[in-house]
């Protein structure tokens, strides 16, 4: 399960990547277990995250981690400038600072997630309101 999480997210990686590298080509990706974020553009000095989160279609709500098996996490942890969250419709490029903002005054919800072992606290957030406070938000078309 794990193995094909990972597939599913490098894949998403290199699709974001492709489309950056349209205009800045030396933009890359950081291979191998790295948390501070995934995808490099040199030219800008520019860090990104790359999320997905296909359930949120159905329940509604971006499961934004802060803390994973008694460790900070995810939106804890990050050095990237922008997240890119891909949920199956569209994606949403926003800042770590407007995530912070769009969760405040959410509870932290502890769980174990489908193919993990351990306990994340996370927000759940509604998608509408990180999408209100987004950079950028695209659609997705079966041809991307």
């Amino acid at each position: 399960m794990f193995q094909d999480d990972l597939a599913i997210g490098e894949k998403l990686e290199r699709r974001i990547l492709r489309k950056i590298q349209k205009r800045y080509p030396r933009a890359k990706k950081i291979e191998g277990y790295f948390k501070g974020y995934d995808l490099f553009i040199p030219e800008l000095q520019v860090r990104i995250e790359v999320k997905q989160d296909k359930k949120s279609q159905h329940t509604g709500n971006y499961v934004i981690e802060t803390e994973f098996d008694g460790k900070p996490s995810a939106l804890s942890t990050t050095e990237a400038d922008y997240w890119v969250i891909y949920d199956g419709e569209c994606e949403i490029w926003t800042t770590p600072w407007r995530i912070k903002e769009a969760v405040k005054g959410l509870p932290i919800r502890e769980f174990i997630g489908k193919g993990d072992t351990r306990v994340k606290k996370a927000y759940l957030c509604p998608r509408e309101r990180i999408k209100k406070t987004a950079e950028f938000v695209y659609a997705i078309h079966s041809n991307n």
